[in-house]
């Protein structure tokens, strides 16, 4: 099994229960957790069987000590997790929608301790000794000019160990405003065009091309609940001519028919084959699920990429089309469940993918 290495920022998540609003619950109890993208990839990573590594600063205090509680309870290593004198937990507030009622993400995380870690901080060397893949995303570079540079130096020294490079997108427009000059959007497609060029395997849905780095599926209307799926390859195709060292782009596919509907699959595009797969599929022909009933969303893109990694670096998913069935399997089952982490298991995930859909009790 891969050694994979994933690097960002963790924080507590606080939530009304249930479907309530922050001004039902507020002031009464929240639901806290802990997530954050990278960690949310690499404890799917690690429940799945991986040999799964978080790269992270925290803050010397009792609620660092119970994340890192938590990510070691997951079975995920966290050595290299950086002590910090230096900055604060991160928060995030989240509104579960229902219906036309979209959820709502709030955040609080200014002056965390990763966003005051300077790149030098960090022992990269000892890091991927011995690790074969290392996982980005566009959300950690947002936060402040010193963690942009420590992705851009993080990516640049994997790419030189001779790992490969996976990086989502993950274009947040409330964060990109450490630069006062510049727009988010323009601040994002600045530093991301400085990560992109060490990465292998690029993950972006169709708003994140087109955010970041202007690539836009013709006649496309995310927001009409339908997408035209034949308009995706040329995307890929784009984004591989901007970028020729990515090998692999995988873009998210998600029908928003309602908050607690939305129609799921993804495309994996091989640049060197310029050839698209589409998964799920009824008899060869594209079929994205049917998620009616949406539990919660929030961790879903995070799942897709933890299902893609490993079904990348696992045997038993000897092509490419293999591993895509695995990833949107897995993240179509992390709608079910509560929090960002998918507590999927790999057998419930293989079920799926070979064509379980009816959800019937297993006894």
């Amino acid at each position: 099994m891969s050694r994979i290495v994933t690097f960002g920022e963790i924080m507590a998540r606080l939530a009304p229960s249930g479907f309530l609003r922050l001004a039902q619950s507020l002031p009464g109890s929240l639901d806290v957790t802990f997530a954050g993208a990278e960690a949310n990839v690499a404890v799917s990573l690690s429940l799945l069987g991986a040999d799964a590594v978080f790269v992270s600063a925290l803050p010397k205090n009792p609620l660092a000590e119970a994340c890192i509680a938590t990510l070691r309870g997951f079975g995920v290593e966290t050595q290299h997790i950086l002590s910090s004198e230096r900055g604060r937990l991160g928060l995030y507030f989240v509104e579960t929608g229902a219906n036309q009622r979209p959820s709502r993400v709030v955040y609080d995380r200014e002056y965390s301790s990763i966003s005051l870690t300077p790149a030098t901080a960090f022992d990269w060397e000892n890091i991927f000794t011995g690790a074969d893949w290392f996982h980005v995303t566009g959300i950690t570079p947002a936060l402040s000019e010193m963690a942009a540079e420590a992705t851009i130096e993080s990516v640049r020294q994997a790419q030189a160990a001779g790992l490969t490079v996976s990086c989502d997108l993950n274009f947040r427009g409330k964060l990109w405003r450490w630069a006062a000059k510049a727009s988010t959007r323009e601040l994002a497609q600045r530093t991301m065009r400085e990560v992109l060029p060490y990465v292998d395997v690029l993950i972006a849905n169709e708003e994140d091309c087109g955010d970041v780095l202007d690539i836009r599926a013709a006649g496309a209307d995310i927001h009409s609940g339908q997408l035209d799926t034949s308009r995706y390859p040329d995307v890929a195709r784009q984004v591989v001519q901007q970028f020729p060292n990515i090998k692999l782009v995988a873009t998210t596919l998600r029908e928003s028919v309602s908050a607690s509907h939305n129609n799921w699959g993804a495309m994996l595009f091989e640049a060197e084959q310029d050839a698209a797969h589409f998964s799920p599929r009824q008899n060869g022909v594209y079929e994205p699920y049917e998620i009616r009933n949406i539990v919660d969303r929030v961790g879903g893109g995070d799942a897709f990429a933890a299902g893609l990694i490993f079904g990348l670096t696992c045997d038993d998913y000897p092509m490419p089309a293999d591993a895509l069935d695995f990833a949107v399997a897995a993240s179509c089952l992390a709608h079910s469940i509560s929090g960002d982490f998918n507590f999927s298991s790999r057998a419930e995930i293989d079920a799926l993918a070979a064509g379980s859909r009816s959800g019937r009790v297993v006894r």
